[in-house]
């Protein structure tokens, strides 16, 4: 699959394609359904299937200070967007100028000077162009100018037939945000993962018998509700069940959130300075600071011991 930076990247001689355009943050179920159909008109057509979207979060150019928490960077939407059969993601750095695009221009500027829409795929809320003044109708109608056609997709539902609500990115990162990790995968299609550098913390943790990875996340991550988790810390690859605390550790009077994986049963790990992935699982408690420091132990090895149970049934759990 070939990434993009930049209008400036796409290949020369670049011909017709199969288009469809959003911030796709988390690339959740309603997301997969649009690439999905993506994938299969360009297969229909003959041609490559190429995801647009921006860098950074157009909220953060339009409205600073606005960034919602992201479900997930560049890299990793890349990879899934991958294997979904997309042949091309292309970046756009989502700038003052480019905000300023009407949707006739931006339409010209990418889809018809630079990608050769043949068709564009999307759901029936999309906006763009200046002050998202565009809309799946003008989006059809610039498409009859410019010889493209233009394929609705209705986004999955979420809930019992009938009473369900829109697979949605605001929806994920509410769940996220109020510790609901089995409801955010229902939406994404599978565990919620925060990624990061492991950087070295007050080594408590290692102190107690539980040496956990103290994750530096990425910068506007979606970091679940505080509380104890079971999941998975993964690195280079490999998926190890995990116990996850996400918190400001009042235990120790802790005033900085962070998010710590004790690898179950994992002995002699040296993970600093490494870039790792932890999957959220399930929910298992909140934040609670002990009488005592035995109270404290056994209420860790009850976790320790859960989190080893709920891992197990789940299987593997990730998709990588």
């Amino acid at each position: 699959m070939q990434r993009w930076r930049g209008l400036e990247d796409i290949p020369e001689g670049w011909g017709r394609s199969v288009v469809t355009i959003g911030s796709y943050d988390g690339v959740h179920r309603g997301h997969q359904l649009i690439i999905g159909r993506t994938v299969e008109r360009a297969r229909e057509l003959g041609v490559p299937a190429v995801v647009v979207t921006f860098d950074p979060h157009p909220s953060e150019v339009v409205r600073p200070g606005s960034h919602p928490p992201l479900l997930a960077p560049h890299e990793r939407r890349a990879e899934l967007m991958g294997e979904l059969g997309v042949d091309a993601v292309l970046v756009l750095p989502f700038t003052a100028e480019f905000s300023q695009l009407s949707p006739a221009d931006f339409v010209v500027k990418v889809l018809v000077d630079k990608l050769h829409a043949r068709s564009v795929v999307e759901g029936p809320n999309f906006r763009f162009g200046h002050k998202a003044a565009g809309d799946v109708a003008l989006l059809g109608e610039l498409g009859r100018t410019y010889d493209y056609d233009v394929v609705v997709v209705d986004l999955y539902q979420r809930g019992k037939a009938g009473g369900g609500v829109p697979f949605s990115s605001t929806l994920t990162r509410q769940l996220i945000a109020e510790g609901d990790v089995v409801g955010a995968a229902e939406v994404l299609g599978r565990p919620h993962r925060v990624e990061g550098v492991v950087v070295r913390g007050a080594q408590r943790g290692r102190e107690l018998g539980y040496p956990t990875a103290n994750v530096e996340t990425l910068q506007h991550t979606a970091v679940p509700a505080d509380g104890v988790y079971a999941g998975w810390l993964t690195v280079d690859g490999e998926a190890m069940p995990a116990a996850i605390s996400v918190g400001t550790n009042p235990q120790f009077e802790g005033t900085e959130r962070t998010v710590e994986a004790y690898a179950i049963d994992r002995v002699g790990l040296d993970l600093y300075g490494m870039h790792v992935a932890v999957d959220f699982l399930a929910y298992l408690r909140g934040q609670e600071k002990f009488d005592t420091l035995d109270a404290l132990l056994e209420r860790m090895a009850q976790d320790v011991e859960r989190s080893r149970e709920l891992v197990a049934e789940a299987g593997t759990g990730t998709d990588g």
